[in-house]
């Protein structure tokens, strides 16, 4: 399964918005330097998820704002 993610980094707090089953609206406090930024996403998105055990990875946007997420069940 894939999901859009816009991320808004450098933010005040941490916050995920579910604006459909496949689209997120997340904001981060990390800085998009040294992949930080793309761990947050991840483990935010993990968090979420609570139900969800499998793998979560970038597929598309690693360098940009809007991100499409890999969720492979293991």
């Amino acid at each position: 399964m894939y999901i859009k993610v816009r991320v808004i980094t450098k933010s005040k707090e941490d916050k995920v918005e579910e604006i459909s089953p496949t689209e997120f609206k997340i904001w981060t406090k990390a800085k998009p330097e040294r992949n930080q930024a793309n761990e947050s996403v991840i483990a935010m998105v993990r968090k979420h998820l609570k139900r969800y055990n499998g793998d979560i990875r970038i597929v598309s946007g690693h360098h940009s704002p809007k991100k499409i997420l890999s969720l492979d069940d293991k």
